[in-house]
C-alpha cells in the first residue's frame, strides 16, 4: 500500500500532482517531450510507475493538467497585481512586467515544443489556456481604447505582437519592454 502524503486524500493528491508537475518540467527542460517517458516522470516525482496512473492516464494528460495549473497560477497572480488598478496605461505596464516576471517561474516556452507531438484534441485544450491569457491583455487594450489612451487598429494582431515582444531574452529589462509596448499602442 503506497504511503499517503498529507493529512487527507485531497491533500495527498495535490502534493503528488505538484511533484509530477515539477518532475515533468525538469525533464522536458533537459530534453524533448517525446523523449521523456511516463516512467521517468513517475520516478523523478518519487511515485511508483503504477501509482502515477491513479493520477494521470497518460503523458498528454500530464501536459494538459500542467498547462491548466500554470495558467491558473499566472492569471491568479495577474488578477492580484491588477486589483484596484483603473488606469489602462498602468494596467498594461503591470501586465508586461507580470508576464516577464512569471516567465522566471512558469514554462511558457514549452508550447511550441509540443505542437508537433500532441494530439489535435490536446492542442485544442492547450489553445484554450493561451486564449485565457490573451483575454486578460485584450480587456486591458479595450479599456485603454475606450478611455482614448490606446490607439489600436487590430486588437488580435496587437496581442500577437505584444506576446512576441515578451518572448525576448532575459537581458531585456521589464521597464524597457513595458515602454516599448506602451509606445506600440500609442502612448507617448
Amino acid at each position: 500500500m503506497p504511503k499517503i502524503q498529507g493529512r487527507t486524500l485531497t491533500e495527498h493528491r495535490a502534493r503528488v500532482r505538484r511533484q509530477v508537475f515539477e518532475a515533468f518540467a525538469e525533464l522536458v527542460a533537459d530534453r524533448p517531450y517525446d523523449q521523456v517517458t511516463l516512467a521517468e516522470i513517475a520516478s523523478a516525482a518519487g511515485v511508483s510507475r503504477t501509482a502515477i496512473y491513479n493520477h494521470f492516464p497518460d503523458k498528454e494528460s500530464i501536459v494538459l493538467a500542467f498547462a491548466a495549473d500554470e495558467t491558473d497560477r499566472y492569471l491568479e497572480e495577474l488578477d492580484d497585481a491588477l486589483d484596484g488598478v483603473e488606469d489602462p496605461i498602468a494596467g498594461l505596464r503591470i501586465y508586461v512586467e507580470h508576464h516577464l516576471r512569471m516567465r522566471q517561474s512558469l514554462h511558457f516556452g514549452l508550447g511550441p515544443a509540443l505542437y508537433g507531438v500532441l494530439s489535435a484534441d490536446s492542442m485544442v485544450e492547450i489553445r484554450k489556456h493561451v486564449r485565457l491569457v490573451e483575454r486578460a491583455v485584450r480587456a486591458l487594450l479595450h479599456q485603454g481604447m475606450a478611455a482614448g489612451v490606446f490607439q489600436v487598429e487590430d486588437v488580435d494582431t496587437t496581442i500577437a505582437l505584444i506576446h512576441a515582444t515578451l518572448q525576448v531574452g532575459p537581458a531585456v529589462e521589464a521597464d524597457a519592454a513595458a515602454s516599448f509596448v506602451l509606445r506600440a499602442v500609442g502612448v507617448r
